[in-house]
């Protein structure tokens, strides 16, 4: 009988494009170049009125070489949605909306990256900033007198700072050598050379003036290198007090996980107070509520551990109480924000494969799902309804308007948006299911299938494994411009993924299982996963597989290229792990080898040696494609190397591709096709009859 899910699994791109009349079959199946030109949503901001939202798409140049970033703008009474195209001129991103109805948004169009502003009728854009330096990020005060934003400040400069970094940068330029000195770690750090700057707050008037410094002195980043953002800061109600976490560097930022919420009054940047200085782990995210009395943050217990659950704490302003919320509940919170009334938190979580929003109730700590299947991307609450961006394991993230009142703000919402509607509409995609099993310790494990697109029963179809890195990630249903098991069915293959011990969104003991454990909890669940799903779904040709993963999905696949060969046609590494011992060395954020590992290389190299896999190169066999890139700092590039040289001296088949020009991820777009187009041609060429 064919599984309900199954059957329904389109159903999200249908609910975005109900019109669409033209049966799957006769449709093209989605491919990895149809992935690599999609526009990308991202940025929701509503204004206050509640009348718009706002939010910026990212497009490819004419040549398809890079993206560029416009904003688009949508009227919540008609549903119109239609792009900002004089000021989006020269690129625009960051979109927000400012207590005075203008919209606010980042451009580079002066020469520099600095703050603009628009209305509702997209006017010409005026400078806000007019600084010497980028804005990296930036916050609008909710009284509509200023804006806190960052900028990139040399660590020496303690007094004076932009005027300090100018001058010091223009010495940098001047000086005839290139060589750099350095005195503690993070000399290098995600895909850049420590460059000698610190990212600083500062707050500048809307009505002009000098721009205060709110973090001089402060040895550490606000935001955080390399992805924080204005996130990690925020305003009191009243905008006199800005909330900031950071990690103080010292000597020993690259083992340290210990961020703190900081407080600093405008009036008197020279005073921080630091609010969660007790804990040494993790401290981020505040959020002042409405009345302007209790501070809501997430934190983290175990200092060292960046995959700890990430737990709702909530401080009294005025008398530094501070009490945990919703203790009971085995989820890690990505994000809150305050209800309007202050009586609950609206939190994203990862829960079993799924990432939906839900609402935690102060007083009583009682948690409810407010949305169901696929990815709550953003939201933003109005009065009787939401406005939200999701996305789904079958359709990119699209923005949506909620009935009023609605219990589930995705049950029969309203679609503002049809990005990528040409692509969407006219494509095949996989249907897909989760499943679950019996794993290691004969705990429930869960998974996804994923069938071809166009499948035709009765057929048999070469497989995809797909492992995710991380380790603590996930692989469920969300859309990925990376790592898409969609472009994988419209190759016609069919695709497993196994969300194994140490993936998020199942608890966190589930979590925590793999640390220390690399090789054998998660092998036992892909093993055992693998084997359920060829015993269930008879269109899987298990004598035409092959195992793909990056990361420390791409230390699995140097794994179980000595532990597990015998289902394999050919593997793909990307940016995997080949000798755990140099990489306890060599990697950038020291924390997460010496968590993973139980300690440090020096004092516990047997713990590095027991998953090691260039112990077990000897015996590798199958055939094998290792993709690495130059600017990973995080898993090194001699790690791809290593890899490619063992199989070259062992006479296995492989390949290598090498990316001078890219991180631990690819993202240029035509970097993009390059890698899509040489792992098609490596499964079709392992797996394919000819």
């Amino acid at each position: 009988m064919k599984s309900r899910l199954l059957a329904s699994a389109g159903l999200a791109a249908a609910l975005l494009f109900p019109a669409v009349s033209v049966q799957a079959q006769d449709k093209q199946p989605f491919t990895y170049e149809d992935l690599v030109s999609m526009e990308r949503l991202s940025g929701l901001t509503v204004n206050k009125a509640e009348t718009h939202a706002a939010f910026q798409v990212r497009t490819l140049n004419a040549e398809k070489t890079q993206g560029v970033n416009a904003l688009w703008l949508t009227d919540l009474k008609t549903g119109a949605s239609k792009p900002l195209s004089t000021a989006s001129k020269g690129g625009a991103l960051s979109p927000q909306w400012g207590s005075d109805g203008a919209l606010y948004f980042l451009s580079a169009r002066s020469g520099s990256m600095q703050v603009w502003k628009t209305d509702l009728n997209d006017a010409e854009a005026v400078q806000v900033t007019k600084l010497p330096l980028d804005v990296g990020s930036y916050k609008l005060s909710p009284d509509g007198k200023g804006l806190v934003l960052s900028l990139a400040i040399e660590e020496s400069c303690q007094t004076e700072e932009i005027e300090c970094t100018l001058k010091v940068q223009a010495e940098k330029k001047d000086e005839k050598s290139t060589g750099v000195i350095y005195d503690r770690l993070f000399v290098r750090h995600w895909d850049t050379w420590a460059d000698g700057t610190r990212n600083h707050l500062f707050y500048v008037p809307l009505s002009g003036g000098a721009a205060v410094s709110l973090t001089a002195g402060v040895d550490g980043d606000v935001p955080s290198k390399p992805f924080g953002d204005e996130a990690e800061y925020s305003f009191s109600p009243d905008g006199k007090t800005v909330y900031y976490s950071v990690r103080i560097a010292g000597k020993d930022e690259p083992r340290s996980t210990n961020f703190d919420i900081y407080k600093v009054d405008i009036a008197n940047p020279s005073t921080h107070t630091n609010l969660t200085e007790a804990n040494k782990a993790w401290d981020t995210g505040a959020e002042v509520s409405p009345d302007g009395k209790w501070l809501a943050y997430r934190a983290m217990k175990r200092p060292g551990f960046e995959a700890d659950q990430f737990e709702i704490f909530l401080r009294n302003l005025a008398t530094g109480e501070t009490k945990q919320i919703a203790a009971d509940w085995d989820r890690s919170a990505d994000s809150l924000k305050w209800a309007a009334d202050g009586k609950s938190l609206y939190v994203v979580a990862g829960d079993v494969g799924k990432t939906p929003l839900f609402s935690v109730e102060i007083a009583s700590g009682k948690v409810t799902p407010l949305s169901k299947g696929g990815h709550m991307d953003a939201f933003v609450p109005l009065k009787d309804r939401f406005v939200f961006a999701k996305s789904g394991l079958d359709y990119p993230s699209q923005l949506f308007v909620s009935k009023p009142k609605a219990k589930l703000i995705d049950d029969g919402a309203t679609p503002l948006t049809t990005i990528n509607q040409p692509v969407l509409q006219n494509r095949a995609f996989g249907a897909f299911e989760q499943f679950a099993f019996k794993g290691w310790n004969d705990e429930t494990v869960h998974g996804y299938i994923v069938k071809p697109a166009n499948y035709v029963e009765g057929k048999k179809y070469p497989v995809a494994f797909l492992i995710h890195g991380g380790p603590q990630g996930s692989f469920g249903e969300s859309w990925s411009y990376r790592w898409n098991p969609q472009a994988y069915a419209g190759a016609g293959y069919a695709v497993i993924m196994i969300d194994f011990h140490g993936s998020t969104g199942y608890g966190q003991a589930f979590t925590d299982a793999i640390s220390q454990h690399w090789g054998d909890r998660p092998l036992e669940d892909l093993q055992k996963g693998y084997a359920y799903a060829l015993s269930k779904y008879r269109f899987l040709d298990k004598d035409n597989a092959c195992a793909l993963g990056a990361s420390y999905g791409g230390f699995m696949i140097n794994w179980i290229a000595s532990q597990w060969k015998a289902p394999w046609k050919c593997l793909v590494n990307h940016d995997g792990l080949f000798d755990n011992r140099s990489m306890g060395y060599a990697t950038e954020e020291l924390w997460f080898s010496e968590w993973e590992n139980g300690g440090s290389v020096y004092d516990k190299p047997e713990n590095y040696d027991k998953f090691n896999p260039a112990l077990h190169a000897k015996d590798w066999s199958v055939p094998m494609l290792v993709i690495h890139s130059d600017q990973d700092f995080r898993v090194i590039p001699e790690q791809g190397i290593g890899t490619f040289t063992a199989l070259q001296m062992n006479g296995v088949k492989s390949k290598f591709l090498r990316f001078p020009d890219e991180n631990h991820w690819v993202l240029k777009p035509q970097n993009s096709l390059k890698w899509h187009k040489t792992v098609f041609d490596w499964l079709d060429e392992h797996t394919k009859a000819k």
